[in-house]
């Protein structure tokens, strides 16, 4: 982390001539990337974890980092360290840690669960509060829309002056390659900020992944993990048709018992097809058993480097050398989409633009 800063009054004595932006909960970087492709210059951030922070500072090293625990972080240390006065920032964004409101975690909302990451949302909340940015956003599962805090933390940031709206969208709709639905919540303070029109059209797996060397041999180590695979798991996969396969076209012989007893998560064992829209990328992307991650071709499951780029990473995105191909996926699976956040994150630029007269400079197509 770097010392105290010359003040920073938000885009008006901003050098670069972009608006500012602190990200919290910033993981390997996603919404990072999203903001800066939308326009703004990123002055901090903030996570825990070590993996994700080692992938964070290879690929952004423009930014102070904190690593360490949010709950252990004063907004006034990170103000002064960034040269922030009060009301200055012009974009506070972040995605608090989301497990105790994930779909999988509440059996689809049928009962809470008491995750002490849950309480992080107030965290978010409280550097709101601090920094009194002009803008916030927050991404997160669409499940975090029906839990008290999340109501809690409107009425407070109401009560702060900030006009703000939620939705829950389809990032498949907004350049990303993948069907992934997230709540978004925009809000500025004493101005409405409105959500991203939807892209043209969709990203498919082909456009994403489809010009990528072989793996295995590319040169690339993100895309050249080994899998371990048993010889009838090897078997089962390559019975699996191409270009969109089921575990429902095996022959009856190979189905496995576990999926005789219960019908239910049909996409394991599933090939992805080229010419549609990825299933979510989650922790456990390369495990062909946790959901439709087969290559749409090849005998395997994707590969972190396809992970990476069917949740919008750009190509030469740098990811650790490990072994542990369970934490690099974890890390990916948690990461917010940057085509998704530099859609929204365009918009509130725009209305930042048009209501403070910013220069209109720093934009990248």
């Amino acid at each position: 982390m770097k010392g105290k800063t010359k003040p920073n009054k938000g885009i008006f004595t901003n050098d670069s001539g972009k608006p500012t932006a602190v990200d919290l909960f910033c993981g390997c970087g996603g919404l990072t990337v999203g903001l800066k492709r939308s326009g703004f210059r990123v002055l901090g951030a903030v996570d825990v974890d070590p993996l994700s922070i080692k992938t964070y500072k290879a690929n952004h090293r423009d930014v102070t980092l904190w690593e360490k625990d949010i709950r252990e972080l004063d907004p006034q240390e990170l103000a002064d360290a960034l040269g922030l006065e009060k009301a200055s920032l012009d974009l506070l964004a972040g995605c608090p840690p989301c497990q105790g409101f994930s779909t999988m975690r509440t059996l689809n909302g049928a009962f809470t669960v008491d995750d002490p990451r849950n309480d992080l949302l107030l965290e978010f909340e409280r550097f709101v509060e601090a920094l009194r940015p002009r803008a916030v956003m927050m991404e997160n599962v669409p499940g975090l829309a029906d839990d008290r805090r999340f109501d809690a933390f409107l009425r407070k940031l109401e009560k702060l002056g900030y006009l703000g709206d939620h939705r829950v969208l389809n990032a498949a709709e907004y350049g990303v390659p993948q069907r992934r639905r997230r709540l978004i919540y925009l809000a500025g303070l004493g101005m409405k900020i409105p959500f991203a029109e939807k892209a043209a059209k969709m990203k498919t797996v082909e456009e994403a992944i489809g010009g990528l060397p072989k793996a295995g041999r590319s040169g690339d180590p993100v895309h050249d993990m080994p899998e371990n695979r048993t010889p009838k798991v090897l078997k089962i996969i390559r019975l699996i048709p191409k270009d969109g396969g089921s575990r429902r076209d095996l022959p009856e012989g190979f189905q496995l018992d576990c999926h005789k007893r219960c019908n239910g998560f049909n996409d394991v064992y599933g090939r992805m097809a080229w010419k549609e829209v990825a299933p979510t990328i989650t922790s456990g992307c390369f495990n062909p058993s946790k959901g439709r991650f087969l290559h749409p071709e090849e005998n395997r499951a994707i590969t972190m480097r396809e992970a990476a780029l069917l949740q919008g990473f750009p190509r030469r995105y740098k990811f650790p050398l490990t072994d542990n191909k369970c934490a690099v996926a974890l890390m990916i699976g948690n990461a917010l989409p940057p085509p998704f956040i530099r859609a929204h994150a365009h918009v509130i630029r725009k209305t930042l633009l048009e209501r403070f007269k910013f220069p209109k400079t720093g934009e990248r197509a």
